[in-house]
């Protein structure tokens, strides 16, 4: 929790100061414009500079969405292991039924992964209580289980890390373009009010900003959600499948060591 702290601060920090410097040296760049006060842009990059001092903000929060988006395919990979899940379960199960419990721990090993880190806490639990003469079959599979609740509640939260992240910025991009939206319009509006005639310069200037920013805000928002949506999808899919393993594990123990033991 206070690595991903740490981490965050960074990608913030990281994340403001590259947004300025993009802001001032590349969109503000005086190749952009046809003037020396840089109120007339000949390109996009000129426009968006006119977009006032809510753009650098929008461009933080732009890239701060697609760092926590390449994070989130990096350790959501990491989290799969070293190969396929399915068949991997499956060699677990087959070692299990040929009652070679130290085998399936070496194949956890071998995966890793935030299933098979889970697996495995579990057989090491098992292998500590399974010469336990002085506990029952039932207390030694309740003992399992405990373990691998324990594992899941530690390795769940690594998968749904920076989620927040995402849903924040995604709630809060389409405001602060909407600020910059109403800065350009007052700005407009006062371009209007100057000396009793409209400033066309001020006015287009007003009017860019507020386009501007309405822009970047929606543009941020729209991808902030459709990868909050694929990372949490995935996530779903990951939990369900710990629960099926988990309770796989626990019936193939019960059946294949445990039952045949109290009998």
């Amino acid at each position: 929790m206070k690595k991903n702290s740490i981490f965050v601060t960074i990608v913030i920090s990281a994340a403001f100061v590259a947004a300025v410097l993009i802001y001032t040296l590349i969109f503000g760049s005086a190749s952009h414009f046809t003037d020396a006060t840089k109120e007339h842009p000949k390109d996009v990059m000129g426009i968006i500079y006119t977009g006032g001092i809510i753009v650098p903000l929008l461009l933080m929060l732009t890239i701060m969405v697609f760092t926590f988006i390449i994070e989130r395919f990096f350790s959501l990979s990491k989290a799969k292991g070293s190969g396929d899940i399915n068949k991997f379960l499956a060699n677990v199960e087959n070692r299990l039924n040929e009652g070679n419990v130290d085998a399936a721990i070496d194949l956890c090993s071998k995966q890793r992964g935030t299933v098979a880190n889970i697996i495995r806490a579990g057989l090491e639990s098992f292998k500590k209580v399974r010469n336990e003469n002085r506990l029952e079959a039932e207390l030694k599979l309740a003992e399992v289980k405990r373990t691998i609740e324990e594992a899941t509640s530690i390795e769940t939260p690594l998968l749904e890390r920076n989620l927040i992240g995402l849903s924040t910025i995604a709630s809060i991009s389409t405001m602060v373009g909407l600020l910059g939206t109403v800065l350009g319009m007052i700005r407009s509006f006062r371009a209007l009010g100057e000396q009793g005639a409209a400033s066309a310069t001020q006015l287009s200037i007003g009017i860019s900003e507020a386009l501007v920013n309405t822009a970047f805000g929606i543009f941020g928002a729209i991808i902030a959600i459709v990868f909050y949506n694929f990372f949490t999808t995935k996530v779903d899919g990951f939990i369900y499948t710990i629960d099926e393993a988990a309770l796989n594990l626990v019936d193939t123990l019960n059946n294949r060591f445990l039952a045949k033991a109290s009998a």
